[in-house]
């Protein structure tokens, strides 16, 4: 039989006033939360950014006025998903997941160049009319879409491996088999671990998941053990053994958390910023908020994804049908999982990544397909019992 999330709502009804999107609370939790959690952000995208704006000759409100074009765009594209019936994304997996691939696919081959040129070694973003697109962050949010909606119709099968998880593991083993090779592997398993989450979510069986990982272990740790990701392997393992060489943004970072104290050095005040940690405005964003805000300020950015997670869960829990609920639970867990690893990097619980901070760190295509998977579950919210969108 299959399984339903825990549903966490309270024994009595919530009874607040109209938010204007739909009855009840859910809906405008979520939109007020991801709001502020954007604003946060572009608060201090400017502090951790300006200086190195400056130092490559832009203005110093560069990246942020980058970053609130790209959150313009994505809050329209978040009222938009968020009017429309989330039924509709049903009929739209296979079409959204066919156009994550042919992105995939046209920023790996070797005559695309002129239009996914190589940066820092790898070639990750395609350029559409002047505009970078990363089509992994695409692929994130079309994986929990297909997912949830081949999950609805698999559910019944998930007893047999071949039969149940099989066609998952094909589709899901071509889009990280694509993201591995331009290559991303941070991205990769993410687009795992929130395929495998939908699918567990829908019924799927935990010995199945364990036989795969047993079967994919020795391939991850051929990935793991050379090069520079055996590198970063072990400056997770051990920070303080190469804090000039491979451990260096991890000591970093653990500096700049260790210096902020209960409340921080005050905000534009951080020094690691000055060339100190690579990368300060987006893979180690976390470790700037912890210098410049202190634990005060990660206590505060931590409450508000609890929230958002928490609120996501409960609207899974409520959800009108199957796919809504699969929805609801995949866009939550896509802010969760990323959240969650990036924060880990940062105090060296995990090895480095290069995982945005979702709403947060800079980045414009994992800021709209953030908002845009905000903006569905919005859309499962408005139609639960009683929301202005619910079924007749």
């Amino acid at each position: 039989m299959s399984r339903r999330p825990i549903d966490i709502a309270p024994a009595g009804p919530v009874r607040l006033p109209d938010a204007g999107l739909g009855r009840g609370w859910e809906a405008a939790a979520v939109m007020g939360l991801t709001v502020l959690l954007l604003s946060f952000g572009l608060v201090f995208l400017y502090s951790a950014s300006s200086v190195l704006a400056v130092r490559q000759d832009y203005p110093d409100t560069y990246y942020v006025l980058n970053q609130a074009a790209g959150a313009g765009i994505g809050l329209a594209t978040l009222m938009v998903c968020a009017w429309l019936p989330y039924r509709i994304w049903e009929a739209l997996a296979w079409p959204l997941l066919a156009a994550s691939v042919i992105g995939l696919v046209l920023v790996i081959l070797p005559w695309t160049q002129g239009i996914a040129p190589e940066t820092n070694g790898a070639r990750r973003w395609l350029l559409v009319a002047g505009i970078s697109v990363q089509p992994s962050e695409i692929a994130k949010v079309a994986v929990v879409v297909w997912t949830a909606a081949f999950a609805v119709k698999k559910a019944p099968h998930f007893r047999s491996l071949r039969r149940g998880l099989g066609p998952f593991l094909a589709v899901w083993g071509l889009v990280i088999l694509l993201t591995a090779l331009e290559p991303d592997l941070s991205g990769a398993i993410v687009i795992a671990m929130m395929g495998a989450l939908v699918v567990f979510a829908a019924g799927a069986r935990f010995a199945h998941f364990a036989f795969l990982a047993l079967l994919a272990a020795p391939l991850l740790w051929r990935q793991f053990a050379v090069g520079f990701r055996a590198e970063r392997i072990e400056a997770f393992l051990n920070p303080a053994a190469d804090p000039a060489g491979a451990g260096f943004q991890v000591h970093q970072s653990l500096l700049a958390l260790g210096s902020g104290g209960l409340s921080g050095v005050g905000i534009g005040e951080g020094r690691q910023k000055f060339g100190f940690l690579p990368e300060a405005h987006n893979d180690f964003i976390f470790a700037m908020i912890g210098e410049e805000w202190g634990f005060l300020g990660v206590l505060l950015l931590v409450s508000m994804y609890a929230a958002i997670i928490l609120v996501g869960f409960r609207i899974a829990g409520r959800a009108p049908d199957r796919f809504g609920e699969l929805l609801a639970i995949g866009c939550s867990s896509l802010v969760a999982l990323q959240a969650i690893l990036h924060m880990a990097v940062g105090l060296a619980l995990a090895p480095a990544t290069g995982l945005a901070l979702p709403l947060v760190s800079y980045g414009r295509s994992n800021l709209i397909m953030t908002l845009v998977a905000m903006g569905m579950l919005i859309s499962v919210a408005r139609a639960t019992p009683g929301g202005k969108a619910a079924r007749a």
